[in-house]
């Protein structure tokens, strides 16, 4: 049985089915609840090391959950939902989802997001230099190496490839990015954002025009990739 435990929490039973065959079949370790108040229950007496939460739940919304559950729980939580508009998916993001899928949504797309969030969290835990592609970064030199040689990052610039790289595979909006790396007072000025964005890329990727590693998910922000 693989280590990771997920927890479902969804009111529909035949998407929970679904999501148990499809786990079970992979190795990991299911528990289930139908109401955002027993999902929450059960992550705190039994915390999980994935959440796959559903907005439309019958006693809270998914967001208010969402909120609840990111004021102790700090691994990852994908949306499951129906509601597929900009402004649900930013408000999702924003309040600390880790990643967001649309319903319905391919059962192969989502164990792939499920690795990747995993593996991310067990390479964070065990080591402070990690490889991407041909990419190196150890945390705590501050030094980045493309193909083996050492880059030239500003400050900024390690900074937000680093935020990128901590969360690899996971979309991070405009406002996140810029609060996290210039604070409260630069959450609008996404035209800032862009422009570190250009010159971050023409340093680490092969074709800036056509990147593969901070790929934009338009409307929204960036999301880092790997998977070259």
């Amino acid at each position: 049985m693989n280590k990771a435990e997920i927890l479902i929490i969804d009111d529909e039973a035949p998407i929970r089915k679904l999501l148990e065959i499809a786990l079970e079949s992979n190795d990991y370790k299911v528990w289930q609840a139908e109401t955002g108040k027993a999902g929450v229950l059960m992550a705190v007496n039994h915390p999980p090391e994935l959440i796959l939460l559903d907005i439309g739940l019958p006693d809270k919304s998914g967001h208010e959950i969402l909120k609840e559950l990111r004021s102790w729980y700090t691994k990852a939580i994908i949306i499951l939902s129906v509601q597929n508009s900009e402004e649900d998916i930013v408000t999702a993001l924003d309040n600390g989802a880790t990643d967001y899928l649309t319903k319905p949504f391919r059962t192969a797309e989502l164990l792939a997001r499920i690795r990747s969030v995993i593996k991310r969290n067990q390479r964070n835990e065990e080591s402070t230099i990690s490889n991407f592609g041909n990419l190196q970064i150890d945390f705590s030199a501050r030094i980045v190496k493309r193909n083996n040689e050492v880059l030239k990052l500003t400050s900024t610039e390690f900074n937000l490839l680093s935020l990128f790289m901590k969360n690899e595979g996971r979309v991070l909006t405009h406002q996140y990015i810029l609060k996290e790396i210039w604070g409260v007072g630069y959450q609008t000025e996404t035209q800032y954002l862009r422009v570190f964005v250009g010159t971050l890329r023409k340093k680490i990727e092969d074709n800036p025009n056509q990147p593969k590693y901070i790929v934009t998910e338009s409307g929204v922000g960036y999301r880092f990739s790997s998977s070259l």
